[in-house]
């Protein structure tokens, strides 16, 4: 059963470089966790520079993926120790993108949780940058909220 939610994303694209460009945003979002997997979706923004875009992640026991779909379309396999590559189409073109993941950090449940990934990614095989991205899921307080 989908739950209503608030997706809290922590995104570090240059992790451990001097000119790290970190974005943090709070979304609502979609939540739904059954048999060790946990599945969620939300909306991106102009935040995110992805505005018109779904992205929707998939927590599995061995790996994690990431779809989007609208403006941007892609679907990312993060594996432990695993790369590969996926096709990263825009309105502007498309580009093969590759992702070697160096550490998964997973703790989910029916109640939310939190998913960090620790990957480099490149571009027709030229490393572009080691990223880190953090998601935290966590039940929305919709009833008897004095302030909101």
């Amino acid at each position: 059963m989908l739950k209503d939610v608030w997706i809290s994303i922590n995104s570090i694209h240059g992790y451990q470089q001097a000119d790290e460009d970190r974005l943090e945003f709070t979304t609502a979002g979609y939540y739904c966790f059954e048999d060790g997997i946990g599945c969620l979706s939300y909306e991106e923004s102009e935040v995110t520079g992805l505005e018109g875009t779904r992205t929707s992640m998939i927590v599995m026991p061995d790996q994690i993926v990431v779809d989007r779909d609208g403006l941007i379309t892609s679907r990312m396999v993060f594996k432990e120790g695993n790369k590969n590559s996926f096709l990263y189409e825009t309105p502007y073109g498309q580009a093969t993108m590759g992702i070697d993941t160096r550490k998964i950090r997973k703790k989910l449940d029916e109640n939310g949780g939190r998913v960090e990934i620790d990957y480099v990614m490149n571009m027709e095989h030229a490393v572009v940058t080691h990223n880190r991205f953090q998601i935290t899921v966590k039940q929305t307080e919709n009833r008897g909220s004095a302030n909101g």
